[in-house]
């Protein structure tokens, strides 16, 4: 526990001090680093966690994204209506959905959260008085807060995501160290066992589900604020798929291992799209690649390599 604290401690110390060393180009490939951080970090919740594998988890970010695009844009620009609200369109839509999508199990749940995901996705393409269809809604203001610093700059709008992600970071280790998210993980090697037990199953992952909107929307929040766009590709499966890949390559069931895979993701997007167009084709490429040389991701890779059994 001490060396967990000491080890995400040390980490802070080196986010916050990274701005006086990085280039404005940097700074802003880290500051959408974290953000993704945050999102696999939702997935993960309940991927690594509860065992639920799913491929419309960006129909949350998305909701949330549009909800806050669409408030600042048409009714005010004001933070605190803005943002709660997308993170309630967030919950709302992931309790909605969750009560579809956990009727079924294993492939199954994987195609319906995929189905419920490009529902919204149709939607947001469709609808172009509201959501301005494929050219989506440019110009999305930044939040105007009363600090020293305005957001608009690149250094404040990182120390305030950075704030997010901390605050993100602590509050799901501590869901996924208590009670519940051990019941999780007992959902996840053994419904039936955990059943027998006396658990509700049904009910763990229904909340887990929510709580896996909420922090995905918590992410499309920042990165409207970040991008300051949102289309239809917020929503869409290729949105989705990255945020799986970025569990997967990290470590699924270690919230560290996700924050890795968001940034190296990142990275790679980022240096790979500089070269060629076809990246979508790459990411499927780095997905078989972990899946035949590191099944564990990142961390287990490290933890192999130290003599510990992966989590």
């Amino acid at each position: 526990m001490k060396t967990r604290l000491a080890s995400g401690a040390a980490a802070l110390a080196i986010l916050v001090a990274l701005p006086a060393v990085l280039s404005s180009y940097q700074l802003s490939l880290l500051t959408k680093m974290l953000i993704f951080g945050i999102f696999a970090m939702s997935l993960d919740l309940l991927l690594g966690y509860a065992g639920l594998p799913s491929l419309g988890h960006a129909a949350y970010f998305g909701v949330a994204a549009y909800t806050v695009g669409l408030l600042a844009l048409r009714v005010a620009n004001n933070f605190w209506l803005d943002f709660p609200a997308g993170l309630l369109m967030a919950g709302g839509v992931s309790a909605l959905f969750g009560l579809f999508a956990l009727r079924a199990r294993g492939s199954y749940f994987l195609m319906i959260t995929l189905a419920l995901g490009q529902v919204l996705w149709g939607i947001a393409f469709g609808w172009r008085s509201l959501t301005g269809g494929d050219d989506g809604l440019p110009s999305v203001p930044r939040p105007q807060l009363p600090l020293p610093w305005a957001l608009t700059e690149g250094v404040p709008f990182y120390y305030f995501v950075l704030s997010f992600f901390a605050l993100g970071a602590v509050v799901l280790w501590v869901i996924v160290s208590s009670p519940f998210g051990r019941a999780l993980v007992g959902i996840r090697e053994s419904e039936r066992r955990m059943e027998v037990l006396g658990y509700d199953v049904w009910r763990y992952k229904y909340v887990a589900f929510i709580l896996a909107g909420l922090f995905a929307g918590l992410a499309g929040n920042l990165f409207v604020y970040f991008n300051g766009f949102v289309s239809p590709s917020y929503l869409n499966i290729v949105f989705s798929a990255s945020a799986l890949l970025m569990v997967i390559l990290g470590g699924a069931g270690t919230l560290i291992g996700a924050a890795l895979g968001a940034a190296v993701i990142v990275f790679l997007e980022n240096l790979i799209s500089a070269y060629m167009e076809r990246w979508v084709l790459v990411l499927g490429v780095i997905y078989v690649l972990v899946t035949l040389w590191a099944p564990h991701g990142l961390v287990g890779l490290v933890r192999q390599r130290l003599g510990s059994p992966p989590a």
